[in-house]
């Protein structure tokens, strides 16, 4: 099993800067691809970004590239995301979720283990 806490979300000005991280325990981490999803009020939970078992491949969304950076230590079990360039409508809930057999699926129902998600706000 993987379970994951999410860390970092705040308030925000647009234009600003954020990172997210998500840690992990258990004992597949290091084997498991991890993403990032987020959802905003009254819409559906979005695919953000996600890294494979060992850093060497990423995917973003088209709203998440040039602007967010995903990355991950496995030694620390923590997968981060950088973000920049924040706009009003990147407000939501972030969520990490993993997926223990090293799948990068930009779909939700590819995920096993899921965060309780961490809020982002960003103000104009």
């Amino acid at each position: 099993q993987v379970q994951l806490v999410e860390s970092g979300g705040g308030l925000v000005q647009a234009g600003g800067s954020l990172r997210l991280s998500c840690t992990a325990s258990g004992h597949t981490f290091t084997t498991s691809a991890v993403a990032w999803f987020r959802q905003a009020p009254g819409k559906g939970r979005e695919f953000v970004a996600v890294i494979n078992y060992n850093g060497a491949r990423t995917t973003y969304a088209d709203a998440a590239k040039g602007r967010f950076t995903i990355s991950r230590d496995n030694a620390k079990r923590l997968v981060d995301l950088e973000m920049a360039s924040l706009r009003v409508d990147d407000a939501a809930v972030y969520y990490c979720a993993a997926d223990p057999a090293g799948g990068t699926s930009s779909w939700r129902s590819g995920y096993l283990y899921w965060g309780q998600g961490t809020q982002v706000t960003v103000s104009s």
